[in-house]
């Protein structure tokens, strides 16, 4: 089947919000838009509208009373299934050739139900470590409590959520990840076919001819949310690294906001709080940054990180998740094998200006050779057309098992 004969309704997870799967869904629907391929996108919003631009047809639904909050940002409507007849509907008037979904949001499993009704082919991303944010949340939460039992309970509800979310998603037909690790453990613990899904950046957007600023302390940037599985308390630790190795001239600079803010604030000397931002803002901040820290261990990407190396920023990430995959150590950035060892690598830029300037042309280079939009998305129509194995009844014993999962 040709790339024009596919017809994808993608069930995002996020496309309003201010994330890296929010972002990847508005692209894949200008992509689509753009190539004139028919594609259905499906996401909550504040309204219910269907607004159909060319061949791109938008579906937002109203999220209502029986909503939670995940976080400052996420939300999760336990009776989002209401739905379902009008995106029923919807779906066999598009008459998709995929249903593509983004996670087990709401969002997400009510796409997989729809999929499985119509007897249409389900494919998933894996956009997120659920479980790892499970033992983040439960390791917070227990703080007060005897480190070893909090230890033992945390790490028992990583555990649990991950094979929840490995049961969830042996569901789809075929699924797609952002780095080369979790394509391996995917295929490893579902059997199911998994494809290279990467990220890509705006470098136009992110640029670092955009930097206006020419002197000052060393500034020290993190775009993110401001949660426990983002590991933001670390930047205290930070400090107090830095301010012992004798550096003084120095400052924190947080885009984005969460529920470690109030902590950081009262913890931090050397911080500016800046919030949320995004276009032309968040662009020159980013360029005005002279290095990027990001000790988050539960990101499969980091789409932050890539924008800090397009606007000329050397980035300092954890060897833990997908930025690893993007930063290339003592060039681009470095990974830290060790939490100990961010505070010698930022001095080590701090030092060595020389070496600073080479890593941010370096840092500029390494976002310029890395995917661009067009090819990953064309890339993951090729895997659509490929329609792996995987047959439909046992799809639906799959559908049971994890439905029963997920209610419970």
């Amino acid at each position: 089947m040709s790339a024009g004969a596919q017809r994808i309704a993608l069930f995002a997870c996020t496309y309003r919000e201010i994330d890296g799967v929010a972002n990847t869904s508005r692209q894949f629907a200008a992509f689509a838009k753009q190539r004139g391929l028919p594609f259905l996108l499906v996401h909550a919003g504040p309204g219910n509208e269907v607004v159909t631009d060319g061949s791109l047809t938008r579906v937002q639904l109203r999220r209502g009373r029986a909503t939670f909050p995940l976080d400052g940002h996420h939300e999760f409507d336990l009776l989002f299934w209401r739905h379902y007849s009008r995106l029923l509907r919807l779906l066999r008037e598009f008459q998709p050739s995929f249903v593509h979904i983004t996670g087990p949001s709401d969002v997400g499993i009510l796409g997989a139900i729809l999929a499985h009704n119509l007897g249409v082919p389900l494919a998933a991303s894996w956009q997120t470590n659920l479980h790892q944010f499970a033992r983040c949340r439960v390791a917070r939460f227990l703080s007060s409590w005897p480190a070893s039992l909090a230890g033992r309970l945390a790490a028992a509800a990583e555990f649990a959520s991950f094979q929840a979310a490995v049961r969830f998603y042996k569901i789809p037909r075929l699924l797609f990840a952002p780095n080369r690790e979790m394509v391996e453990l995917l295929e490893k613990t579902t059997g199911k076919p998994c494809f290279l899904m990467s990220h890509s950046v705006d470098t136009q957007a992110f640029n670092p001819a955009l930097r206006d600023r020419a002197a000052g302390p060393f500034r020290i940037g993190y775009v993110g949310r401001l949660t426990p599985e983002k590991n933001v308390r670390f930047f205290a630790r930070l400090e107090r690294e830095l301010l012992a190795a004798g550096h003084q001239n120095f400052r924190f600079v947080l885009i984005g906001q969460g529920a470690e803010e109030k902590w950081l604030r009262a913890n931090l000397r050397h911080a500016d709080f800046i919030g949320w931002l995004t276009g032309k803002k968040l662009s020159r901040e980013f360029a005005n940054l002279d290095a990027f820290v990001f000790p988050s261990e539960t990101d499969t990407f980091g789409l932050a990180v890539l924008e800090a190396l397009s606007s000329g920023v050397p980035a300092v990430v954890t060897s833990s998740g997908g930025p690893k995959f993007t930063v290339e150590h003592g060039k681009s950035g470095f990974v830290a094998q060790r939490p100990e060892d961010f505070a010698s690598l930022l001095a080590v830029m701090m030092r060595q200006p020389e070496l600073h300037n080479s890593m941010r042309l370096e840092a500029r280079r390494r976002a310029l050779a890395m995917s661009s939009w067009e090819q990953i998305f064309a890339g993951m129509y090729s895997a659509y057309e490929r329609d792996p194995h995987s047959a439909a009844e046992v799809e639906g014993i799959l559908f049971e098992d994890a439905t029963k999962i997920v209610n419970t």
